[in-house]
């Protein structure tokens, strides 16, 4: 019955060469190299997580989680450790069990897109970015998106959580509260190579006895040391930071990448969290079926937080979900219908929850009545509001043979690589694609700030993150077959742009109309024109002259005033998707949003919201960490019925 650890058979070829140049087209094999990657290793199985929908006949579930992702499978293990409760999780996806890939960290940028691990969506022509459109990874396997990120783990600042407390009106969510979390989630670890970090990180900021597992780089990279002598030579522009992994430190400056990685593998929520509770008799995780709509099971009198959005005595409880099975991946095509006794909780992420919201007659009126859906409940901010942290790739040419590119162009060297990590987790494929990285501000007295105000959550929060890989990193633009190449990642880490999710049908299994709308606010736009004069900055330091030898790409090596920097921008910018706040938290009163701050979805009963699209803004930091302290604290809520 159960299916959490698949046979030895699976193969998936991907062409090492170019796994980090495209995401706007499907990668293929190449004569040149090839590799044998995705094989599934042998593993015990575990009858809780199943594709088998027979085990839920004449079973009755407390919670009823839609999605085995970042939030869903953290919920699940807080939920279930009372074992007097029952806990059903519905996940779209397959197992993330024995793929190298999403094992292995510095495969991470492989497992998305075009892959079974992934949503395969793509966005809306984006007017801000020459009319493109390109593909929107999200993971669809066990773990969501904690099995399909790039790993980088910190919590945010101070100042970002002080903000949605402000917002919310809820002085809990300030970090002076939400620190415990990180103790009760975290556990570092030393890195792979045992090297001494007392300089990279300060230990004191990290939980030690968490369940899941972070660390710091454990395979040496040859521009490791450019980087730090950078912090030296220009102190006042990239001052070092011992730990941004944010909270009670500050974020600005530069310094190591924190991983979500613990012996050389990657930890996400289903080899942490769920691995800790998949033997319990009261935890079921269903995959391969996918969530089709939510079902009104009746009435209950309307709360005053119901009163902000409605002036009716009454709101419909929904207790029920319909699901089938994933296309492609189950045989199960009738629809199955399941209730909980207490909540159901939706945790599929800023895409899939504001979808099947929508589906399930819950949005604005305008988009759902022309669809033939009939509106339960009237809420505008369904599906609005999309802020996603954008990604510039600043690609230079380096001295022939410094970087990552030679090794992977080599099927020998790859080979035995591959053959260290699946023998013993070591080496550079038990590794980031990153070692170093870093947040900036712009300047306090830039006109920017003068004519917009500032877009981060206070002072001490970045505009920006810049990371430095030491090889060819650009999803729109194919790698050259030779050569030796470092990439500069710049991160609008403070976005003002806001786009939407829309469903286009009433089938749920068409995907819907993500629409980020980038780059459509001026301070957007001049930011990261900034950002860019600010990697180029970076570059310029004498570290950096025996080894950088020019920039590449026509379009960036004309970048030299405003109007081509912007052009540049528009041209090369992508998605370093982090989706927020498709269904974000407001205060109890407010008439706008969706959820309170205790999740609870306004003008309705019997279900919460619990993942990234409730934050009102995006936090300064990758989100898996912020998502992971969100949902520790949401399920003292749940289970506390708050």
């Amino acid at each position: 019955m159960g299916i959490r650890r698949a046979s030895l058979g699976c193969t998936t070829f991907i062409p090492f060469h170019s796994i980090f140049s495209s995401h706007s087209s499907k990668m293929q094999p190449t004569k040149l190299l090839s590799l044998v990657l995705a094989c599934v290793l042998a593993t015990p199985t575990l009858a809780a997580i199943t594709s088998d929908s027979s085990v839920l006949t004449n079973q009755q579930f407390d919670y009823i989680i839609i999605g085995a992702g970042t939030a869903g499978l953290t919920l699940a293990n807080r939920l279930s450790a009372n074992s007097s409760v029952s806990v059903l999780v519905l996940e779209a996806g397959v197992s993330d069990a024995g793929v190298i890939p999403v094992q292995a960290p510095f495969l991470g940028p492989t497992v998305t897109p075009n892959t079974p691990w992934d949503w395969n969506y793509t966005i809306t022509p984006q007017a801000g970015m020459d009319g493109r459109t390109f593909s929107y990874p999200r993971g669809k396997l066990l773990g969501g998106s904690s099995s399909a990120n790039y790993m980088f783990h910190q919590f945010g600042s101070s100042e970002d959580w002080d903000r949605l407390a402000q917002v919310t009106g809820e002085a809990k969510w300030q970090w002076s509260n939400m620190r415990q979390y990180v103790q009760k989630h975290e556990k570092l670890v030393p890195p792979i190579d045992g090297h001494n970090t007392a300089n990279e990180i300060i230990d004191s900021l990290h939980g030690h006895n968490g369940i899941l597992p972070t660390s710091l780089h454990g395979f040496n990279q040859s521009i490791d040391p450019l980087a730090l002598l950078t912090t030296q030579q220009l102190p006042n522009d990239f001052p070092f930071n011992q730990d941004m992994s944010g909270g009670d430190h500050s974020l600005l400056g530069f310094g190591f990448v924190k991983s979500s990685v613990g012996g050389g593998k990657r930890s996400s929520s289903s080899t942490t969290y769920l691995a800790a509770a998949s033997s319990r008799p009261n935890l079921t995780v269903l995959i391969n079926v996918t969530v089709q709509k939510l079902l009104q099971t009746g009435t209950a009198a309307a709360t005053t937080d119901d009163a902000a959005i409605t002036s009716a005595q009454t709101v419909p409880i929904f207790k029920s979900v319909v699901f089938s099975g994933t296309p492609g991946m189950s045989s199960l095509t009738k629809p199955i219908t399941v209730t909980a006794r207490k909540e159901v909780i939706l945790s599929a992420g800023s895409i899939g929850t504001p979808q099947i919201l929508q589906l399930s007659g819950i949005g604005n009126p305008s988009q759902l009545t022309p669809l033939g859906v009939p509106v339960i409940v009237k809420n505008p901010s369904v599906g609005a509001n999309l802020s996603d942290h954008s990604l510039t790739p600043n690609l230079f040419t380096v001295k022939a043979n410094t970087s990552f590119d030679h090794v992977l162009a080599d099927p020998v060297q790859v080979q035995e690589i591959l053959n260290q990590y699946v023998t013993n987790k070591t080496g550079m494929f038990a590794n980031n694609i990153a070692n170093n990285f870093g947040f900036k501000r712009l300047p306090s007295n830039s006109s920017i700030l003068a004519q917009f105000g500032d877009p981060a959550a206070g002072p001490g929060s970045p505009h920006w993150e810049l990371v430095v890989s030491n090889l060819f990193f650009s999803p729109n633009i194919p790698a050259p077959a030779t050569g030796s190449f470092m990439t500069i990642v710049l991160v609008l880490i403070s976005p003002t742009s806001r786009g939407s999710v829309k469903i286009k049908s009433t089938n749920p299994f068409d995907a819907p109309l993500i629409d980020p709308n980038f780059l459509t606010t001026q301070v957007d736009i001049q930011s990261i024109r900034e950002g860019v004069r600010a990697v180029l900055k970076f570059v310029s330091a004498p570290a950096w002259s025996d080894h950088v030898t020019g920039r590449f790409g026509s379009e960036f090596i004309a970048a030299v005033d405003d109007a081509s920097i912007d052009a540049y921008i528009r041209s090369i910018t992508t998605t370093i998707f982090h989706p927020a706040s498709t269904a974000m938290m407001t205060k109890p009163t407010d008439p706008w949003g969706v959820v309170n701050p205790n999740f609870k979805v306004k003008g309705v009963n019997g279900l919460r919201i619990v993942d990234a699209s409730v934050f009102p803004y995006q936090l300064s930091c990758h989100p898996q960490g912020p998502i992971y302290l969100l949902s520790e604290r949401a399920s003292e809520i749940i289970a506390a019925g708050l």
